[in-house]
This record gives structure tokens, C-alpha cells and sequence, in this order.
């Protein structure tokens, strides 16, 4: 098989193009500009473009498949000509499924969460010794690459994201996957770039309820009101299970479970995280994993990639970055740091970065999000602001729309970085929140400069 990627370079499409190069398809592709990892990675496989730019005269009748990344543009000159070959044109997501459609699918969607659940599974399923393909939206740890696709395995884990498909197909994501086994995080709104409203954000998941397969199972979080309301309206032939939190303690900063009588130390904290591990042990269930397995492997996970990562730490301060950027996952990460350390002085540090919160209507739901903070700071790029093209925004309106009088606001990273650097870090954490990287400011240098440690975990 012949492949060719238009945007090679995306986070995704880099993986999907070496999971199809480790499964013996001949892969090309293009892109304007690539970044690290994704440059190192290709290059690795042998699969970095010649140059950069688009090159019409790499499109051929005989490639058997074009896979469109969202990077490209509707007017992209590679995909103009695709189109007048009459090649077969793919987005991600379709030829995601394209590839499993034969296998048990399970999706794991919602608006937080996801990325972990879909670990904590792989994590699992892997100690188990069940083989399955796999995409997952995070570097994990143990795992080469973030997509797997193999002829034997006979079930594939998606993370799914309820973002658009492709520059032609306004579709999310997650409706192109018809699970079998489906599970449903949370609903909290994002992206009004393209869902304006609420409601119209929760009819996605509608439509994903409605796209599983007949006879299929649909686990679902019963401490999200919304997904309490559209959840019990599933079709019939769909089997419901809802969880919760698991019984758990909290001892000399470790957070275990609590099963009949023994005790089950983790890695991961939070009470966000604990309710990510039920769901994720449903899935197992499914799976034909014993609660005895799942519990005892479920211990030695330690999350995905930014998510409640520990940078750096001595005996008395610890640094955390976390990808949490959504109003719900920013009180929900903030709460799971002062759950676990209830004696510790926190600093939380948020970048608005996303279109979302970038935007002036929008920031309103982060009232009241940072109280928990000893210390609360928010970050923005006013740069970042004119690439969306949005209008600008004021520290002022960052304020009030957060509803807390104590906040500060910076716009420089370089002073951000000298703020913390001259601040007194005995007993205390700092917790980094983004889906960026405040103006490319290095975490790990940062963090080993204020712990004055030289090992950085």
C-alpha cells in the first residue's frame, strides 16, 4: 500500500505515519513547516519530506490512499490535485477506522480526561497481556509511538477528541469511530470556535451515543449532570454503566484504594484521577480483565505525559505542569493538588492559550476557577491573540473574568519567569496549567532552577 500525508508534521499525522510505515505501507508526505519531535521522528523512519512546501508532483494515480491533516487548507495544492486524480482522500479519523473497522473498537470521549483514561488502559491491557492497536492523544511512557496498527490485534483504544475531522469535513472526530465499547468522561464546554453554544456542544455527544454499534455498551461518568440527562436516552439495545469515585485515602502524600479490606497505593492523585482509574476499570471488565489484575497493575501507572507531571522537586518544594487549560479541568487539577497536599502553600500558574480562553465572551467560565491557589497567576501571549485573530484582551478583563482580586496577570514571559524565580518555594508546589508553552519558556530549566535540583524528573 501507498500512502501519502498531506501535513505530515502534526503530532498526530507523524504517528499515524509511522504506525503504517512499522506495518509495511510505503508512506510519503508533505507539509509547510515541521517541528520537534515530529522532525527527529520522521527522520528517523526515513519519512521526513525532502523539503518543505507542497509538491503537486508528488501526488500520483499511484497512491492508493491520501490522508488530509487538519494543518492543510481546503485550497491545498496537493489536495487540489488528489482530488482531480480521483485518488481516495482520508481524514484522520477515517482512516483510523478504515483500519479497525473489523476490530472491537473502543473510544474513550469527553471533555476531560480522555488522554488519562485511554492510558491507564493501555497501561493495563499491556500487564494483562491483551494485545490491541491503539491511539492515544499523549507520549506514554513505555509506548514507542502514540498510534499502533497491527493485522492480529482484534481490538483498538481510541482517545476520542470531539474537535473537527479535516478542513473538508466538519465533523468531530469521534463520530467517525462507531465504538462498540464506548465511555463518556464529562461535558464541559470548549472550543466555541466551532460549537458557539452549549447546547450545540452537547449534541456532539448526542451524536456520538448515537453512533454506537447495535448491541454496544456505553460507560459513562454519573457525577456529570449533563451526561445524566443525554445518557439515559441511548437507544435501547444500549447497554448503561454508569461510575463514580472509588472509596480512596490519602497517607503521607500517597493517594491508594480501598477493595475489601486491601489497600491498592497509586501514582496518580486526585480525585478527577481516581474517577478516570473506574472508568478505566470498566473498560478492562469489558475486556475480560479481573478487577485483581486491573488493580494491581492499575498501581504502577504513573499518568500521561503533562498531566499532573511531576518536573522537578526537593524535601520541600515540589513542581507539577499539567495540560489542564478548560475552565473544568483547571479547578479540577487545582482541587487534586490541594486534596494531596493540604499543608503546602500553592502557586497555580495558567496560560490561556486556546481559542477559548483566549476570548473575551468566553472568560467568564473561569470565574472562581483559581480560588484554591495561595498564590494564583495567569499568563497570555497578546501575540497568540493576533495568530487567532481574535480581539485583544486586557489584564483587566482577565480579572474579572476570573472573579479574583488577588490574581496577577503577566503578558511577558520573561518576567513571569523572573517573578518566580524570586520567590521564597519552602513548603510549597507550583503547579504550571497550559496547553502551551508560555511563549517558549523551558519547564524542566525553570523548575531545576527553583528546586535547586540538577536532576530533572
Amino acid at each position: 500500500m501507498r500512502v501519502h500525508f498531506i501535513a505530515i508534521g502534526g503530532s498526530a499525522m507523524h504517528n499515524l505515519a509511522m504506525a503504517l510505515h512499522n506495518k509495511g505501507y510505503i508512506v510519503s508526505g508533505s507539509d509547510d513547516e515541521i517541528f520537534e519531535p515530529s522532525k527527529s521522528r520522521l527522520r528517523g523512519l526515513g519519512l521526513l519530506p525532502p523539503s518543505e512546501g507542497w509538491d503537486v508532483s508528488r501526488i500520483t494515480s499511484g497512491l492508493d490512499a491520501v490522508i488530509l491533516g487538519m494543518h492543510a487548507k481546503a485550497d491545498n495544492p496537493e489536495l487540489l490535485k488528489a482530488k482531480e486524480l480521483g485518488l481516495k482522500i482520508f481524514s484522520y479519523p477515517e482512516y483510523l477506522y478504515e483500519q479497525s473497522k473489523d476490530k472491537k473498537r473502543v473510544v474513550i470521549g469527553g471533555s476531560h480526561g480522555k488522554t488519562t483514561i485511554t492510558a491507564m488502559v493501555l497501561h493495563v491491557l499491556r500487564i494483562a497481556g491483551i494485545d490491541c492497536d491503539y491511539m492515544v492523544g499523549a507520549q506514554l511512557e513505555g509506548f514507542d509511538v502514540m498510534v499502533r496498527l497491527s493485522e492480529k490485534a482484534g481490538v483498538m483504544i481510541f482517545e476520542g477528541d470531539e474537535y473537527l475531522t479535516s478542513p473538508i469535513d466538519s465533523r468531530p472526530k469521534f463520530h467517525l469511530y462507531k465504538p462498540d465499547i464506548a465511555l463518556l468522561s464529562g461535558v464541559a464546554w470548549d472550543h466555541i470556535n466551532v460549537f458557539p453554544t452549549f447546547d450545540n456542544y452537547v449534541e456532539q455527544f448526542r451524536e456520538f451515543i448515537r453512533q454506537i454499534s447495535k448491541e454496544g455498551t456505553l460507560i459513562y461518568c454519573a457525577d456529570d449532570d449533563t451526561l445524566c440527562r443525554i445518557c439515559p436516552g441511548a437507544r435501547k439495545d444500549i447497554r448503561l454503566i454508569p461510575y463514580s469515585v472509588p472509596e480512596y485515602f490519602i497517607s503521607d502524600g500517597i493517594s491508594s484504594l480501598l477493595e475489601n479490606g486491601k489497600i491498592y497505593p497509586l501514582k496518580v492523585f486526585g480525585r478527577h484521577n481516581l474517577m478516570n482509574l473506574n472508568g478505566a476499570r470498566w473498560i478492562c471488565r469489558e475486556l475480560g480483565v479481573a478487577d485483581a489484575v486491573f488493580l494491581s497493575a492499575v498501581g504502577s501507572f504513573k499518568g500521561a505525559s503533562k498531566r499532573l507531571e511531576l518536573v522537578s522537586e526537593n524535601p520541600g518544594t515540589k513542581v507539577y505542569k499539567d495540560f489542564a487549560h478548560a475552565p473544568s479541568k483547571v479547578r479540577a487539577s487545582l482541587k487534586a493538588v490541594r486534596e494531596q497536599y493540604p499543608g503546602k502553600n500553592i502557586t497555580a500558574c495558567l496560560e490561556l492559550h486556546t481559542y477559548s480562553s483566549l476570548s473575551k465572551e468566553f472568560l467568564a467560565q473561569y470565574n472562581g476557577s483559581l480560588d484554591a491557589a495561595d498564590t494564583p497567576l495567569v499568563y497570555f501571549s497578546p501575540h497568540a491573540i493576533k495568530l487567532k485573530r481574535l480581539p485583544p484582551i486586557t489584564a483587566e478583563q482577565v480579572k474579572e473574568g476570573f472573579g479574583n482580586p488577588g490574581l496577577e496577570v503577566y503578558t511577558d514571559s520573561k518576567e513571569l519567569s523572573s517573578r518566580l524565580l524570586q520567590t521564597d518555594w519552602k513548603n510549597s508546589i507550583l503547579l504550571f496549567m497550559s496547553s502551551g508553552d508560555y511563549d517558549g519558556i523551558d519547564l524542566k530549566d525553570l523548575a531545576g532552577r527553583i528546586t535547586g535540583q540538577a536532576g530533572i524528573f
